[in-house]
């Protein structure tokens, strides 16, 4: 007996996260990759695409440090007098994907640099829609 694998949504991608799997697509015609989870490949449009592992490991390609937060954030204690950081990581197989980064001095972003090797570190796996985060590897 074989098991279908979960449709392409939002849902099945944090479904994936709480349990620290980096879910996307790959294309069975061209083989193009995608961080997102979505039912066409972004590269020939076909709809012939399963699911791809990502290995969770990337490179920091771009990154803002935030103070004024939306609600959700100031909730977790971010804010002002505590910033957060919030970057596009290149994945270790091509595709980009924007995320939390964690682990480093949001106050001090001089600190940080761009092309730092990142992994994976999935937050509030307890919730529904866990947070998608990478930290210093």
């Amino acid at each position: 007996m074989t098991t279908e694998a979960p449709a392409f949504t939002a849902a099945a991608f944090f479904s994936y996260l709480k349990k620290g799997q980096l879910m996307g697509v790959r294309c069975r015609v061209c083989g193009q990759l995608s961080a997102e989870a979505r039912p066409m490949c972004q590269a020939c449009h076909s709809r012939d695409v399963e699911w791809f592992q990502f290995s969770g490991r990337g490179q920091l390609s771009a990154f803002t440090c935030i103070s004024v937060v939306p609600n959700a954030m100031g909730e977790k204690g971010f804010g002002r007098n505590n910033p957060y950081c919030s970057g596009i990581v290149t994945l270790e197989e091509g595709p980009r994907i924007s995320a939390l980064i964690l682990g480093v001095d949001a106050a001090n972003p001089q600190n940080i640099a761009t092309g730092m090797a990142l992994a994976l570190n999935v937050q509030d796996t307890d919730s529904d829609r866990p947070t998608l985060a990478f930290a210093p590897a």
